[in-house]
């Protein structure tokens, strides 16, 4: 066998590999494959990431927060987050050369790695709702700390998304803690906060 075939068997076998390795958490998850995606680019995460045309696409937002332990309290440190949303014309628009999960999530994601402080920054644009469903802004998010498999919190979503209805809001999950945040721009940038609690709300998790 060739060495460019045992690479490449290598690199499709890993994400099945490391969740069979790590206890199964969350409920069924089909899509959390692509938190591993990093290492067909040769990523390596850190706590501040910018997503694909950042400087082209308005507006413009920054999203901070703090990753907490289960309780609530103490940091996290070197936890991975994974984030993916639409385009401004609310399609996952892939790249000319999309590789492996970017064909369906698109090329607007990024990876995260929580510092000592349980930190993490990005940047990107705000997304819009999906051209024929009615479904609020939002930027998914897959957490994948050391030990266990990953699984999703609730979406990032924006309180000022008149698609945001209170029933919507009332039947959140808040995997993770609650996904809504309000923007406050300054210097052209929308900011916001959105903490992650580990394990709230998430089944089986010990």
């Amino acid at each position: 066998m060739s060495l460019f075939i045992l690479t490449l068997s290598a690199l499709f076998l890993f994400p099945v590999f490391a969740l069979t390795q790590d206890q199964s958490v969350g409920g069924p998850c089909q899509d959390c494959e692509a938190l591993f995606d990093y290492h067909l680019y040769s990523i390596k995460p850190t706590a501040n990431d910018t997503l694909p045309h950042f400087a082209q696409n308005h507006p413009k937002i920054r999203i901070t927060g703090t990753v907490f332990k289960r309780d609530g309290k103490t940091p996290a440190d070197d936890v991975i987050l994974y984030i993916y949303h639409v385009d401004r014309n609310g399609v996952y628009q892939p790249s000319d050369n999309p590789v492996g999960w970017e064909k369906r999530h698109g090329q607007y994601r990024g990876w995260l790695k929580t510092d000592t402080n349980g930190k993490y920054t990005f940047y990107t644009f705000r997304p819009v709702s999906y051209p024929t469903v009615q479904e609020p802004e939002h930027i998914h998010i897959y957490v994948k700390e050391p030990n266990k498999t990953p699984y999703y919190i609730d979406n990032l979503m924006f309180e000022s998304d008149p698609t945001l209805t209170e029933k919507i809001k009332r039947n959140e999950k808040k995997r993770g803690g609650s996904g809504i945040v309000r923007l406050e721009e300054k210097n052209g940038i929308w900011m916001a906060n959105r903490n992650i609690t580990l394990g709230m709300n998430i089944p089986n998790y010990k």
